[in-house]
């Protein structure tokens, strides 16, 4: 698939796997616009890479999420991808998981998810053509006592990429679904109530270039959902008992 050209748009992109997307979608040849909370961070990426565009961005905020894909479409006339990367984890039981952090971590993981996805669909309707990507995790396909408030929030991000895959495919918009493993970047450092030991295990996963890999495999194959390895191989497994 030929980027030259293509406007990327990708949240969270001051970092971890949004950051090496940003590289990797530059280097493939399309033109970036990078959204994140961190205006320094951003600012610095966006000089790296050949006529990005730094757009720092609340999430949470509804309106500056339109504003943020309102934004990308004016500066460049198109938007063909939206990488909807941004997130946060959460590593708490159930039983002890502060209801105003898991608001919290939905209206991130999910409505700000919906939000931009919102934005994005009539711009892409009126081309014809668009993708969209949405980050989920690997944690999804398996049940891990501790990350359950983290990962129902991905569950509903993975029904609401299907279903709009489904509805949104005649307007030829493409969704997709990428489900890293853990990967080493501050996720797990920055996640909610997660400890020092259980942040540090992330320095153990798949680095955020090959996280960023699996994300332009699912637009250069278009497949509904594309899994980390060390994901794909606990999906086996559990088949396989």
């Amino acid at each position: 698939m030929d980027f030259s050209g293509k406007v990327v748009l990708i949240t969270g992109a001051s970092s971890g796997i949004g950051r090496a997307a940003a590289k990797l979608f530059a280097a493939q040849g399309a033109r970036l616009v990078l959204a994140a909370r961190s205006a320094d961070k951003l600012q610095a990426l966006a000089a790296e890479l050949p006529e990005a565009l730094a757009l720092p961005t609340d999430m949470l905020d509804e309106a500056a999420v339109r504003r943020m894909v309102a934004a990308a479409q004016e500066h460049y006339g198109r938007l063909d991808l939206l990488v909807n990367n941004a997130g946060r984890g959460m590593h708490v039981p159930v039983a002890q998981a502060r209801l105003a952090d898991y608001r919290e971590l939905l209206e991130l993981n999910v409505v700000s998810v919906l939000a931009a996805m919102q934005a994005a669909y009539p711009i892409m309707k009126a081309q014809g053509s668009g993708h969209i990507v949405n980050v989920s995790s690997g944690t999804t396909k398996s049940l891990i006592p501790g990350l359950a408030p983290y990962s129902s929030t991905k569950h509903a991000l993975n029904n609401l990429s299907l279903i709009a895959r489904a509805e949104w495919a005649p307007d030829g918009i493409v969704v997709s679904l990428v489900h890293p493993g853990m990967t080493a970047t501050d996720f797990g450092k920055n996640s909610v109530a997660s400890s020092p030991e259980r942040a540090g295990s992330y320095a153990q996963g798949d680095s955020a270039e090959y996280a960023a890999g699996l994300v332009l495999e699912a637009v250069q194959t278009g497949e509904a959902e594309v899994y980390a390895a060390q994901v794909l191989r606990r999906l086996q497994q559990a088949g396989g008992r």
